[in-house]
């Protein structure tokens, strides 16, 4: 596989890549919807509200985490998981940013 050349690209457009890659399957879309409608959750509860598997919905979890828009705390044999709230005013930010600096204009 060849090489990205991240190291060529703005430390803001890295990281926004980043959230955007975790943000780009509608698992994960689902996953975080639910996390802001309760706040926090434990996986086996999304199990129950999500048509994945436990596996499946655990692997999102891992994107999301990994890309610092949640965060996990343990609690037993369970593991709670809430939005990260520093990282998703970051990644909010980056993706206002981002979006607002289309002025539009006259193409195509």
């Amino acid at each position: 596989m060849g090489l990205t050349k991240t190291k060529e690209f703005t430390k803001e457009e890295n990281q926004l890549a980043v959230y955007a890659k975790a943000l780009a399957h509608p698992a994960r879309i689902a996953i975080l919807n639910h996390l802001v409608q309760t706040r926090q959750c434990i996986c086996g509860d999304l199990v129950d509200v999500l048509p994945l598997s436990q596996s499946t919905v655990s692997q999102h979890l891992k994107e999301l985490k990994d890309a610092g828009l949640i965060k996990g705390n343990i609690n037993g044999t369970r593991v709670c998981y809430c939005i990260d709230e520093k990282n998703w005013n970051k990644a909010k930010a980056f993706l206002s940013r981002f979006l607002e600096s289309y002025t539009g204009q006259d193409c195509c």
